[in-house]
């Protein structure tokens, strides 16, 4: 037994006896249990609605006191397929073999499938048509993949009954980059900005164009082709065309794969661009309703064709465009008004024009640039009044609590000829929002969009101010090594550091002792130092720091080194050993000054006993 999918069916089961028979349903020799889509009555199977799980085996059991019968029936739904492979996307490299699965099943079995890529007929495809293959079991082979293989591919399996289902997938090639459909001649209008474009197709994409001129390699770092470059796209952008931009180009694309080669040369031709015999006024007023006709004319070589578009959003009232390239506003309606632009295009350029229209006798056009500056009490509100449809017009703002519900606006008056309003009583701490209605004798017009704000929420207690100090990190990594000059000390510089460092500062410290400078200006891109100032025969710790200028980090990790049979360095006696050299110089300083003050002192004692005595001799005579 047959059955259509999504068509109704009743299964009748006529029995008799006496007593009076029992007949119960099964399906699949389960108990057909009551449904809103089905039902039982008198024996009668019922299905509102069938579908491809309605299929199966039903049986039919009839049963009294006397004995029981049973009948069984296969019920067979036909419909639409369905997919159970469908395709998925596959990535694979050009000359390879495409492979799109897709696998259908359906009763009535007689399957056929297609395949479309990019909405269009595999087999109607150029390029596709004579290498492709569709298997039986549904599966798409396109053997040797080329470039333009890539795209969308669409498995459409039907058996003829109601809509059939599909599945997508997407075939990726990745091959070398090409230049694809170069144009013979490439025109470049004078005076004006140009581009010769390179028409790349590449996977993975393009990482970089190559050009030539004439025969040359084209080298746009030279100062002969200011104000040219190549941009993202490959094509090479010259800001002013002129008469060097004439010549025989060609391009050669590049990407991780490679290239497929140079592309065909193109002629770049110099012609002026097209201008204006007749261009609109800067301005148009009219009213509603009218006609408004304005003319707009091109001249170029080739002649240039005229066309008008609306600055913004385009229009739903209709506009035509005139043979001689006037605009008919045929009637006028308030949505025209706004700036157009007449534009007049040929193969060299496309050059424009503009004009404004206003049409009066028309409600209000709506504000722009709305604006709300919230306090804690209160919000500023202003805007940017829209065209007055030739009548004085006034502002509304609306305004409500954000959360509240959308028939709770209320509204203000705004003084007439101003576009702000201070907005008090406000809610602290509370979302509110705005919005701005203008109207005119003639009526409203459209509401602006609306604007949400949260006022200010008082200050509760003085903002603390946190200055950071940013420290310095000193190096790290300090590791030594004993050579035949002496101890050879490395360290790496630290890692993440914001402020520049201007010098490192070495520290040494010997048995246990005081740590006392041994360099203070190694140079900062330094990684490594010759240790002078050592004792021979000794057991030091030697850590370094960080300085920038009078800044100076935290210490390094300390590290042990041993100066045990070094003859490169000096043994000290026991007083002067590793005494710091200011602190030597100064003591040496000291003991010259002391000795020079006794010498002093001498000479004055003599000097004074010498005149005592030759006083004492002039009394005596």
């Amino acid at each position: 037994m047959e059955a259509l999918q999504g068509d109704s069916l009743s299964l009748t089961c006529g029995a008799h006896g006496n007593p009076q028979p029992t007949v119960t349903w099964k399906k699949d020799n389960n108990p057909i249990e009551k449904q809103d889509n089905i039902k039982v009555l008198n024996g009668t199977l019922s299905l509102a609605t069938v579908t491809r799980e309605t299929g199966g085996m039903y049986k039919c059991h009839v049963s009294n006191s006397e004995g029981n019968v049973s009948h069984s029936t296969q019920l067979m739904i036909k419909g639409p397929p369905i997919i159970i492979i469908p395709p998925e996307d596959a990535t694979l490299n050009m000359s390879q073999d495409g492979i799109l699965q897709c696998q259908a099943e359906a009763y009535p079995t007689n399957l056929t499938y297609v395949w479309w890529k990019q909405g269009e007929n595999v087999y109607h495809i150029e390029s596709l048509k004579s290498r492709v293959k569709i298997l039986v079991d549904g599966t798409l082979l396109i053997p040797g993949l080329l470039p333009e293989d890539a795209g969308n591919y669409t498995c459409m399996p039907t058996n003829g009954l109601m809509n059939p289902p599909t599945a997508s997938a997407y075939l990726t090639v990745k091959h070398p980059a090409q230049v694809v459909r170069m144009p013979r001649e490439t025109y470049l209008p004078a005076g004006m900005g140009g581009v010769i474009a390179c028409p790349v197709r590449a996977e993975p994409p393009m990482l970089f164009v190559n050009w030539t001129k004439d025969g040359d390699v084209l080298d746009l770092d030279m100062a002969s082709y200011p104000g040219w470059i190549v941009n993202s796209e490959g094509s090479v952008f010259i800001a002013t065309a002129n008469d060097d931009a004439v010549g025989m180009y060609t391009c050669t694309a590049y990407n991780s794969y490679g290239t497929m080669g140079q592309s065909e040369p193109t002629k770049v031709v110099l012609e002026d661009p097209p201008s204006f015999q007749v261009t609109p006024r800067v301005e148009y007023l009219q009213e509603v309703g009218r006609e408004l006709i304005i003319p707009c004319q091109g001249h170029g070589d080739p002649t240039p064709n005229i066309t008008w578009v609306k600055v913004g959003p385009a229009p739903r009232s209709p506009y035509t465009v005139a043979a001689n390239g006037s605009l008919l506003l045929r009637p006028l309606n308030k949505d025209h008004q706004g700036a157009w632009e007449c534009r007049a295009t040929n193969r060299v350029a496309t050059v424009s024009t503009s004009t404004m229209i206003l049409v009066l006798g028309t409600s209000p056009h709506g504000v722009s640039s709305v604006t709300v500056i919230p306090g804690m009490n209160q919000a500023n509100v202003s805007w940017e009044p829209g065209f007055d449809g030739g009548y004085t017009q006034k502002f509304t703002v609306w305004l409500k609590q954000a959360s509240r519900g959308k028939h709770e606006w209320t509204s203000l008056p705004v003084p007439t000829s101003k576009s702000h309003l201070l907005v008090t009583g406000l809610l602290p701490g509370t979302s509110y929002q705005f919005s701005i209605l203008p109207q005119n004798k003639l009526g409203s017009g459209p509401f602006s969009e609306i604007t949400t704000i949260r006022t200010l929420v008082p200050p509760t207690d003085p903002p603390t101010i946190v200055t950071t100090i940013e420290k310095l990190a000193p190096p790290t990594y300090l590791s030594a090594n004993r050579s035949s000059e002496g101890i050879i000390l490395s360290w790496e510089r630290p890692l993440s550091q914001s402020l520049p460092i201007t010098a490192f500062v070495l520290q040494a410290c010997r048995e246990k002792g005081e740590w006392s400078i041994l360099n203070g200006a190694i140079g900062a891109n330094k990684s490594e130092i010759l240790v002078e100032g050592l004792l021979k025969d000794s057991v030091y710790e030697l850590r370094m720091l960080s300085r920038r200028n009078k800044l100076v980090s935290e210490p390094s990790e300390s590290i042990n080194i041993s100066t045990a049979g070094m003859e490169v360095y000096p043994a000290r006696t026991s007083l002067l050993e590793f005494v710091p050299e200011p602190l030597l110089a100064g003591v040496v300083g000291g003991v010259c000054f002391l000795f020079v003050a006794i010498i002093l002192s001498l000479v004055t004692a003599c000097v004074m006993s010498h005149r005592r005595d030759r006083r004492r001799r002039k009394r005596r005579d």
